[in-house]
């Protein structure tokens, strides 16, 4: 995992998982994580940028 994707799965959880996986289920599920709570977004994203 590069330093750019790590920082991106902190501060924007959402657009790291585009960038990675692009349009689909799993960025729709990190928006909806991210937007219930901060934290369950980072943790997706982390989890499925692995």
């Amino acid at each position: 995992m590069s330093l750019l994707t790590i920082i991106l799965n902190i501060l924007l959880p959402p657009l790291a998982v585009f960038l990675k996986h692009g349009l689909g289920s799993t960025f729709l599920i990190s928006l909806l994580l991210t937007l219930i709570g901060w934290i369950p977004g980072v943790i997706h994203a982390f989890i499925v940028n692995k």
